[in-house]
């Protein structure tokens, strides 16, 4: 497109040059291509006879032929500035009788049209070519001043394919809480009957990943009416009153088509509470929320428009955005259990060329905790990987290695390691099986592994084999003791201990603090919480107050430590216990470098250890099997 737009202009200019020399034809006959300096040579040669300055020629009469010709019309643009030039050769040679006649116009000033006339002519060219540019980028609705103020609204499906409730998995009570916004776009008398009224906002809260966009998606999709989606942060510019401009244009837009669904993608962007943080509230955002409250609920009707949001922030909306009459209902979407993590492998698993091999719902029990996102990305992961190695379908190998990818990042064998670290790295992991082992509420050991993978050196992996919705005191004090194995192996077996353990440490005290500080797990300062689950919020929280005295400080300190310490005594205990095991385990793994959860289940019982696993991950441990 832009050659072409290139190749118009060059052939413009083209036929406009041709045109010009046209002219000059036509208006110029006869001129001689003499320069300035030629001329005034030919009167220092005395070689003009007579000669006449006038309407911007000058034709000399010469005594010798001048390129076959006596007589030349040379152009002239100035002739006051030829006059000065040439005025004291003219007198000399005329005086001589060289020069026989001459005729220059009367020295008269110049008229001011002569400056004014070229100037309306240039002004008038700019208007011109101005009013050009701007029509044409009217016609293209590409003017940028017009639409400033313009929602920037994606009318449908931005990548024009239809979603439906067919599409989303894994969230039943949520699609059942929608699909009475799409029966009421879809026969609203049913409900204006009875005096029902549907609700002007629905707000979708969860964690990210868990499918909110596209649940809003497939109620756009089983409705069949028009869907405007935008982003909260296409509200936010530099300039004050902007966002509300565009708040208004959207709902304008929708009222248009109603009935209309409205999606506002990361809402937390504009819908932040008024007047926080550090330096006063941010004025545009404030402006565009306020509009956005009034749009939703003020004296204008809205009918046959619904609102839907989402966010993973609702902690720091505004009050005056969650109430009744804007949003009057919250809808969590949570993690999918263990048959919703099955659902959605089938959903993503369509366009995907699957092994025999494969059992999703193995997979769903092994991926606990998992969002739909991430399930997704399992499987595109398992896809690139059969596609690197050239296989027609993927298989579980694929999926246990792209989940370990995923877990912890790709392996890097070509990393040159020292045998001390090396044998540090397999004590230090299997300190942590030998002890995760021995816990009865702990999840079972998957692998183990001193293959470096991210930033680790060696990792184990413990999977619970079901969902759980709850912690008990006992089970968070075993997560600890599991934590603090591999501390606790190098301090026995090497007698040593080192910076390994650094990110065990961090992860057992925050368990610690959460148990003292916050469960109300600790018997000396009772069922009373001492921490708040919301996040700070900068200008909210920056100032405020504990709401605990400083002995109290000192007492939550002294139990968290006690945690601790408890914690490491029964891990001493376990692995002094079992020392011999440990170091088997060690050994396995410096001459094999990965131990499955069936090897390493063998060798803690005595038996003969089996074969390696390549499934280790999706496979279920031996006790469950």
């Amino acid at each position: 497109m832009k050659d072409r737009k290139f190749i118009t202009v060059i052939l413009y200019l083209v036929i406009l040059a041709v045109a010009f020399t046209w002219l000059l034809q036509i208006f110029n006959p006869g001129l001689t291509n003499l320069t300035y300096s030629q001329v005034v040579e030919l009167f220092q040669e005395e070689q003009v006879r007579a000669f006449s300055a006038r309407e911007g020629q000058l034709t000399l009469q010469l005594y010798a032929p001048y390129n076959g010709s006596t007589t030349l019309t040379v152009p002239l643009s100035d002739v006051e500035a030829f006059r000065r030039e040439i005025w004291d050769l003219v007198q000399d040679q005329s005086a001589s009788g060289v020069l026989e006649s001459y005729d220059f116009p009367p020295d008269a000033q110049p008229s001011p049209y002569d400056y004014v006339f070229p100037l309306i002519l240039a002004g008038l060219a700019v208007l011109l070519v101005w009013f050009f540019l701007m029509s044409r980028i009217n016609n293209a609705g590409g003017n940028p001043m017009a639409n400033f103020g313009r929602a920037r609204a994606g009318m449908g499906l931005s990548d024009g394919e239809k979603v439906t409730f067919d599409d989303v998995a894994g969230a039943d009570e949520e699609k059942a809480e929608l699909q009475e916004v799409v029966d009421f776009l879809r026969n609203p008398d049913k409900f204006t009957k009875i005096g029902a009224k549907v609700p002007h906002g629905l707000l979708l809260v969860g964690p990210p990943g868990t499918g909110k966009t596209l649940l809003a998606r497939a109620v756009a999709g089983e409705a069949g009416v028009e869907f405007l989606s935008i982003s909260g942060s296409d509200f936010v510019e530099m300039y004050v009153g902007v966002g509300a401009s565009r708040v208004r244009d959207l709902f304008d837009q929708a009222k248009k088509v109603a009935p209309a669904i409205v999606f506002i993608d990361e809402i937390d962007a504009v819908g932040r509470k008024r007047g926080a943080g550090l330096g006063g509230g941010h004025d545009e955002r404030e402006q565009t929320l306020n509009q956005l409250l009034v749009e939703m609920d003020g004296f204008g009707k809205n009918e046959g428009v619904i609102v839907l949001a989402a966010t993973n922030r609702p902690d720091i909306l505004d009050s005056a955005l969650l109430r009744p009459g804007r949003f009057d209902r919250q809808i969590y979407v949570g993690v999918p259990d263990a048959k919703g993590r099955e659902d959605i492998l089938k959903v993503h698993a369509r366009g995907k060329r699957l092994d025999d091999s494969v059992d999703l719902k193995t997979i769903a029990m092994a991926t606990s905790g998992f969002t739909g996102a991430d399930l997704s990305n399992l499987l595109n992961e398992a896809a690139i990987l059969a596609a690197r190695e050239g296989r027609p379908a993927l298989n579980m190998q694929d999926l246990n290695d792209a989940m370990m990818k995923i877990l912890a990042g790709p392996e890097k064998r070509s990393r040159v390691i020292r045998k001390e670290d090396l044998r540090l790295t397999a004590i230090h992991e299997a300190g942590h099986a030998v002890a995760m082992h021995s816990l009865p509420t702990h999840s079972p050991v998957r692998q183990i592994s001193i293959i470096p993978r991210g930033k680790a050196l060696g990792m184990t992996w413990s999977w619970p084999q079901e969902d759980s919705q709850h912690l008990t005191r006992n089970q968070m004090f075993e997560s600890i003791v599991g934590l603090l194995g591999g501390r606790v192996a190098e301090a026995l077996f090497l007698q040593d201990i080192s910076t390994g353990a650094s990110n065990d440490i961090d992860r057992a005290s925050k368990l610690a603090r959460d148990m003292v500080a916050r469960y109300g797990m600790c018997q000396r300062l009772g069922t009373v919480s001492y921490t708040s689950d919301d996040e700070v919020f900068l200008g909210r929280d920056y100032e405020k107050t504990k709401s605990y005295s400083e002995e109290v400080a000192g007492i939550i300190d002294q139990e968290v430590k006690a945690v601790i310490d408890q914690a490491y005594e029964k891990c001493k205990a376990i692995l002094t216990r079992d020392g011999e095991k440990l170091r088997q385990v060690a050994e396995f793994l410096l001459k094999n470098e990965t131990m499955t959860g069936a090897q390493f289940a063998a060798c803690m019982e005595g038996r003969p250890i089996p074969e390696a696993d390549s499934i280790a991950m999706l496979t279920p441990p031996p006790e469950e099997a």
